[in-house]
């Protein structure tokens, strides 16, 4: 259930054909009932990434600079300062908004400014850096760019992060969204080459990868999460993941049997249940392990939501507020977008476990609807108080399933990663992802760390804790149930709207017999990303696999 205030007057129908085979996408064509042909073919599309230690080098046709001010412009860069500051005799904006200035002093002849502003206040952060890197690289887009050259100066903010942040913000300007790579091929991409000056050369050649990886797993995250609600039902999602994880020692299995949903994820079978009637929505269950070399200490397990459109159910979305739940799959696209990351990384001494539930919510003769009671995987007795909180729903039995294997794994921690609530946004702002710990992530300091490794990467989080309220509040109301599912108001009218899920999944999961009071404690923390996963209509963020990489991967390479 995402926020009801995601709306917009965008309007346009699409007819997406799947083929079911990439190799042969290659090289066939698809007819659709108008007769017109439309070739599926999966395009990398990353500029390829160079480290420059001249600014002057003239295989570059533009030079972008991000830095809080033109004085930081010193050595190799001293030529470009003088230009910047005589061109902020005759404008003073220059040092608040983007400026191109034309000048013969590189050989591209076009200069890009993008300031930072202020960085030194107590609520600047190493965003500043990715907003300038973002609105900088995308003039010199329209200015006919197609190999930028991005500069950075380096000075003593944000010590060791504000480059990598600022590239990660120029790599996002030139996304290109999967639909328009496939559809329209001449504008699959934006940049061919994009150059990184530095003033050590072999420290940003070795950045390069890990850039290159991260960048990557967003893409795939975009992809997944920002594709409409045909080019990314169920069944493509996992024609996507296999083609994009093919030979890269990621293991993939899939669930699809209506009946092995039934029996083992009834939670999420009910949710599948109406848009099982249809091919092309029926869901996927698909689960991706990825295991380091050497001794493993650290067990990870993710359950990202993917509700691939949410009509809300039989509790339809009415007034005009269904448009962008196609973007209710973005939990699953970010745990897709992390083993992106991981199997191009491959960070020693780590297992991770992940599950996509890619689940239609549709709407019709056999949807399921609230009163029913639904036993879970875990054995608990669920009412369903609203079938527009499905996203809980299918991610229950999956944590149960994980709750499992974490038994017997090494150092396990427990993540649900989802666009869950709209009340996440109107607590915390649409900017931010939310993490709370149950109580044994909590004696591991889970979410602190985690927001101390999203502040220093540019993907922050809110801390939210739950509480006793949150758990009364989804205890059942009659002796019919032990779980109630919902209630039935918005999350953004009711108090604790964001932390009551969390216990509702601990709760129906069976992790509440997995506390701090249990002989086998299982740290878990949820995630509510509606806020951080982007804006609609625009580009998803990819949040928060920048943050989960720099605090389970990086310091492994």
């Amino acid at each position: 259930m995402l926020f009801k205030g995601f709306t917009s007057n965008l309007k346009h129908i699409r007819r997406v054909f799947p083929i079911h085979n990439f190799r042969s996408a290659l090289t066939s064509f698809s007819h659709n009932s108008c007769s017109t042909q439309r070739l599926y073919i999966f395009i990398k599309m990353l500029p390829k990434l160079l480290p420059c230690v001249k600014v002057k080098d003239p295989q570059y046709d533009g030079v972008v600079i991000v830095t809080d001010s033109p004085s930081k412009l010193v050595g190799d860069l001293e030529p470009l300062k003088d230009v910047i500051e005589k061109y902020g005799e005759i404008d003073e904006v220059y040092t608040k908004e983007v400026i191109f200035i034309k000048t013969d002093v590189i050989p591209s002849k076009r200069l890009i400014f993008s300031p930072t502003g202020p960085l030194n206040r107590d609520y600047d952060d190493v965003r500043r850096f990715a907003d300038a890197a973002v609105k900088g690289m995308q003039r010199a887009l329209k200015a006919g760019c197609k190999k930028p050259l991005f500069v950075r100066p380096v000075d003593d903010n944000f010590v060791g992060f504000a480059g990598k942040v600022a590239t990660l913000g120029a790599l996002h300007a030139l996304y290109v969204p999967l639909e328009i790579r496939e559809d329209v091929p001449e504008k699959k991409s934006k940049a061919d080459v994009m150059g990184i000056w530095c003033s050590d050369e072999v420290k940003v050649t070795k950045s390069i990868p890990v850039t290159t990886a991260i960048e990557s797993g967003r893409v795939v995250a975009r992809d997944i999460g920002g594709s409409d609600p045909e080019r990314m039902a169920a069944p493509r999602v996992l024609q996507y993941v296999q083609e994009t994880l093919k030979d890269s020692g990621i293991k993939i299995n899939v669930i699809s049997d209506k009946n092995e949903f039934k029996k083992s994820f009834p939670l999420l079978e009910a949710v599948n249940r109406c848009a099982s009637n249809v091919d092309r929505h029926t869901g996927r269950l698909i689960f991706l392990e990825y295991e380091g070399e050497g001794p493993i200490d650290t067990t990870l397990f993710l359950v990202g939501k993917g509700i691939t459109y949410d009509t809300g159910g039989a509790d339809i979305k009415a007034g005009g507020v269904m448009a962008g739940m196609h973007r209710d799959k973005c939990g699953a696209a970010a745990v897709a977008g992390f083993f992106k990351i991981l199997s191009m990384l491959k960070p020693k001494g780590l297992k991770v476990v992940g599950a996509l539930a890619m689940v239609r919510n549709s709407v019709g003769q056999d949807c399921y609807v609230a009163d029913e009671i639904i036993t879970s995987r875990a054995g608990v007795r669920v009412r369903v108080g609203n079938t527009d909180a499905e996203g809980r729903m299918v991610m229950a039995d999956v944590l149960c399933k994980m709750k499992e294997d974490a038994l017997s794994a090494v150092n396990p921690q427990l993540f649900t990663i989802a666009t869950l609530t709209g009340h996440s946004i109107r607590a915390m702002g649409p900017n931010y992802s939310i993490i709370m710990d149950n109580g044994p992530a909590r004696k591991l300091k889970t979410a602190q760390t985690m927001q101390e490794a999203g502040d220093r990467i540019g993907d922050p989080f809110e801390i939210s804790t739950l509480r006793r309220d949150d758990y009364e509040f989804h205890t059942g109301k009659s002796e019919y149930e032990d779980v109630l599912q919902c209630n039935n108001s918005p999350s953004t009218m009711t108090a604790r709207g964001h932390q009551g899920p969390g216990a509702f999944l601990i709760k129906a999961s069976g992790l509440e017999k997995h506390g701090i009071d249990s002989n086998k404690p299982l740290p878990y923390s949820h995630l509510d990303i509606a806020g951080s996963s982007g804006p609609f209509p625009g580009i998803p963020t990819g949040a928060p696999i920048v943050a989960f990489t720099e605090k389970y991967v990086i310091p492994r390479l």
